[in-house]
């Protein structure tokens, strides 16, 4: 229990950081990362970095959305087959930016079976 708190809590902190100089993928940078230094097993590889990240995506799309009353998650939620549903765009942003996170988490675990670092 304890590596997959550390691992959640430094992919969050490793992409708030990132987030501040590199584009989006930033987030993909943190998960490969920490997966790289923090081993996990099994499905825990892939879903401890998606919930990380999609938490932090949706947590930061609800704050931004809602300084401006939804005004523009709503519009774009229109565009998109959402039915111009602003909370519906919230979890689709924060899937997407998991599932990024989560492919970025098993080639991590990959790499770090190829490289040695990791005993698992």
């Amino acid at each position: 229990m304890k590596k997959y708190s550390i691992n959640f809590i430094t992919t969050i902190v490793l992409a708030i950081i990132l987030s501040q100089f590199l584009p989006w993928w930033s987030v993909m940078v943190a998960a490969y990362v920490t997966a790289l230094f923090v081993s996990l097993k099994h499905g825990a590889v892939f879903f401890v970095p998606f919930l990380a990240i999609a938490l932090l995506w949706m947590a930061h799309a609800l704050w931004l959305s809602n300084a401006n009353d939804f005004i523009l998650a709503k519009k774009i939620a229109v565009l998109l087959p959402l039915k111009g549903s602003p909370f519906l765009l919230i979890i689709v942003t924060g899937v997407i930016g998991g599932l990024a996170a989560g492919i970025s988490g098993l080639l991590g675990k990959q790499c770090a079976m190829l490289f040695g670092t990791n005993k698992h």
